[in-house]
């Protein structure tokens, strides 16, 4: 099936994660989504080790189910090719720094006036308005900024700890193709094109909505707990006799049904567990009296008795043991995919599924350059122009 994107023409000027994650999503959904890089590549191309037969498996997870073509837009005649191609698109997603696309010449005004349709999605690293629409931004940078390092971590007054994942990258990359369908919906409605903008700043700040609402409330910054929850208890890791299992034990009947799973029903009727509130104003209490009962078992006999009474619970799994996951590879979130060097190699699926128009992962990463020839005849490049082009450097091949 061709996804519910299919006919949808996305032209990819981003690089690294962001803007790639954003191509990624629409790509998955079955949107041609054609990636320009520099002559020497996505700087993702580079990052190393680890590679799969040379190639970089950062890039290969990024770039998967794209086409790509490779153009030095420091050539005019590049710059028209790439012209062609925006005529003939839906979407272009860019994630230089601001005023990078005005100097190559491919300002939103002069992208409209060749396709008045056009949806110009931007990220960055703080937007393309206020004080800091200058600034170039990173991951690390943004999660600092958006408070994220200020609630992650073991305890108050220990060093910033970040979230493992470039979260606000991949966020920022979510937030961006949910803006695109947006626009591309009211686009499909009216004929109108328009700009997106979003940031990682922003995309940090969405992850801290209960820690916000906290500190909108109480007027105290809230800090790092762990794995614990700032609203409810117990809800976080507890040691087992061999590892972690975490325990959502989000509401009232589910402490209940928790005391009552693990054989301590004496903690329900201590005072200082009564409710929620005096829950969370014990939890360190809380959190001693549970892992003196978690870490009599191992955690595979926790899980079957938590299954067993219908308690939300879970192992901390390693990344790979993710990836073994029987629920992870049903839902078919680790997808294999053959790539013309790397193989055949596994990825990360799509993590949404439609009934009637499924996605899913068709197509390895591009080779850098891989479908120069055949996207430039797309454009009414004959072979005479295209070998032209490649041999002024304007165009790369693979």
């Amino acid at each position: 099936m061709p996804g519910p994107l299919a006919g949808c023409r996305v032209v990819e000027l981003s690089h690294i994660m962001a803007g790639p994650v954003c191509g990624l999503m629409l790509a998955d959904m079955g949107a041609d989504v054609i990636k320009v890089e520099k002559p020497n590549g996505d700087d993702t191309r580079r990052t190393l080790p680890p590679d799969i037969n040379g190639e970089s498996a950062a890039y290969m997870m990024m770039n998967r189910n794209k086409r790509g073509i490779s153009l030095d837009l420091k050539k005019p005649e590049a710059i028209e090719a790439l012209k062609r191609l925006i005529a003939d698109a839906d979407v272009v997603i860019e994630n230089y720094r601001k005023g990078t696309m005005e100097k190559l010449g491919l300002g939103y005004d002069t992208l409209k006036a060749i396709n008045p349709g056009i949806i110009l999605t931007e990220l960055s690293g703080f937007g393309r308005t206020g004080p800091y629409a200058e600034r170039g931004g990173f991951d690390l940078i943004a999660q600092g900024m958006s408070g994220l390092m200020s609630v992650t971590g073991v305890a108050p007054g220990e060093p910033p700890v970040k979230v493992g994942p470039p979260v606000t990258d991949i966020t920022a990359g979510i937030i961006a193709a949910m803006g695109t369908l947006a626009a591309y919906v009211h686009k499909l409605k009216t004929g109108e094109g328009q700009k997106v903008d979003t940031s990682l700043l922003e995309a940090g700040i969405t992850q801290t909505y209960w820690q916000s609402a906290i500190a909108f409330a109480t007027k105290i910054d809230p800090g790092p707990m762990g794995s614990a929850h700032p609203l409810n208890a117990p809800y976080q890791s507890f040691r087992t006799a061999d590892g972690w299992i975490n325990i959502g034990a989000a509401n009232q009947s589910n402490w209940e049904r928790t005391v009552r799973l693990i054989d301590a029903e004496h903690l329900a009727a201590d005072p200082r567990f009564a409710t929620n509130a005096d829950r969370m104003g014990h939890r360190i209490e809380l959190e001693s009296e549970l892992n003196a009962i978690f870490c009599t078992k191992t955690t595979a006999e926790w899980l079957d008795i938590m299954e067993a009474g219908s308690m939300p619970a879970g192992p901390v799994l390693s990344i790979s043991q993710m990836h073994a996951d029987p629920q992870v590879i049903a839902r078919d979130m680790v997808p294999s995919v053959d790539h013309p060097k790397a193989g055949k190699m596994q990825t990360i699926g799509l993590p949404v599924k439609f009934s009637a128009t499924p996605g899913g992962v068709n197509r390895a990463a591009p080779l850098l350059g891989q479908h120069t020839r055949e996207i430039l005849a797309e454009a009414g490049f004959d072979d005479t122009g295209v070998d032209a082009m490649i041999a002024s450097g304007a165009a790369i091949q693979a």
